[in-house]
């Protein structure tokens, strides 16, 4: 008995040297595994010795990148966690260069199936995709086998704050099957030119709240995939980028309903595109409602509003049948600024399932250009028109 005692000692003081406890958490630091900061040496193993020993903590714990440059592999970090864990980047991360290092249609690091978790840090999370952007992604799937810098997979009653994503290969941000997840004061980065670098995409997720982020990318600032519910978007800064947008919808089969998207007192400057609803013509069938996009704020912006029921991005579609998706419940309220677009309202329904319950109140959009005043275009739809109205829609 008394040797099994010393064993058991022995072990967790083995584990206790590797960690430090502050603020009650116990430390576990990557450098203390192993990790160096030269930005060469891949940190993946020091990780994720680190990352187990924590989840297997029976106390709150935390692990630690501390501040410096560190290179690392593609990695999987995965719960069950034993108590509530967090993950402190303090440092820049770098993604391999190289993409045949990673494998395809998966993300550069994922993190997997964790309650009660917390990235944080002010760190920055560097997917060095400056050298696989190019004009591929037009006309092939090549985008899409690109490493995603930050994967959430099935996370829950979890927060990430304070972090940056730089220059993803593809999407900065993927979530799939999350509850209660929190996104605050999150920073995405990329240039124009960066294709298909959604910044926060989700897809069959709910409870999800973006507040007070900043959001520069190549494609949508924040794109709304199928199942998605209750998601609430507050204080965002979008641009450049492609707007904030629900779909697209209705490609594949067995899509899962969109209902209770919220979008509030977001400021999109020099976006292609301001607040949408896409979904495919010639769709599988499906349902989006309870979409309310409220106080935003438009500067130099194309397309500020749209539903779009024939959404076809490169020109490959039946648009001689129409788009299933049935769309319900949407408002429009207080959109104001200016637009680089003429048509400022583009409101395109479906001729087989109309849109239904579509509400404008406080439209005030002014166009950029010298052609003459803002303009809307409207099909198979009666929308509800409050308040001010400019330009005039649907008339």
């Amino acid at each position: 008995m008394g040797l099994k005692l010393n064993i058991a000692a022995t072990s967790l003081l083995l584990l206790l040297a590797s960690a430090a406890e502050v603020s009650g958490d116990i430390i576990f630091d990557v450098t203390k595994y192993g990790a160096r900061t030269d930005g060469n040496s891949d940190i993946s193993q020091a990780l994720l010795k680190a990352w187990g020993d924590a989840c297997s903590s029976p106390v709150a714990s935390t692990v630690m990148i501390p501040d410096g440059t560190y290179a690392l592999g593609q990695i999987i970090i995965a719960g069950p966690c034993k108590a509530p864990i967090n993950f402190v980047v303090q440092g820049t991360v770098m993604a391999p260069v190289d993409t045949s290092r990673f494998r395809a249609e998966a993300g550069w690091i994922t993190f997997q199936q964790i309650d009660q978790f917390t990235l944080s840090g002010d760190g920055v999370f560097d997917g060095q995709g400056k050298t696989v952007w190019g004009t591929k992604c037009l006309s092939s799937s090549y985008c899409n086998q690109l490493p995603i810098n930050l994967r959430f997979n099935f996370i829950t009653n979890s927060m990430v704050k304070d972090i940056t994503s730089r220059d993803s290969k593809q999407f900065h941000i993927n979530l799939l099957g999350c509850k209660n997840l929190t996104f605050y004061n999150v920073v995405i980065s990329a240039p124009q030119e960066s294709l298909n670098t959604d910044g926060i995409h989700i897809g069959r997720s709910s409870g999800i709240n973006i507040t007070d982020s900043t959001i520069e990318t190549g494609d949508d600032c924040v794109s709304i995939g199928d199942g998605s519910e209750q998601i609430n978007i507050q204080r965002v800064t979008c641009g450049p980028g492609h707007g904030i947008s629900v779909g697209s919808l209705g490609k594949y089969p067995n899509e899962e309903p969109v209902v209770g998207i919220s979008v509030k007192n977001c400021t999109l400057t020099n976006t292609q595109n301001g607040v949408r609803v896409k979904t495919w013509p010639a769709s599988h069938q499906g349902t989006a409602s309870e979409m309310h996009f409220e106080d935003i704020v438009m500067n130099n912006v194309g397309n500020p509003i749209i539903i779009d029921q024939e959404y076809c991005p490169h020109n490959q579609c039946n648009l001689k049948s129409p788009s299933r998706i049935k769309i319900s419940n949407v408002s429009f309220r207080n959109i104001r600024g200016t637009t680089s677009t003429q048509v400022a309202v583009k409101l395109i329904c479906s001729q087989g399932e109309p849109c239904q319950d579509v509400e404008l109140g406080d439209i005030n959009l002014e166009y950029n250009g010298n052609e003459g005043p803002a303009m809307s275009q409207c099909k198979n739809i009666k929308p509800n028109l409050l308040g001010v109205q400019l330009p005039r829609i649907c008339s």
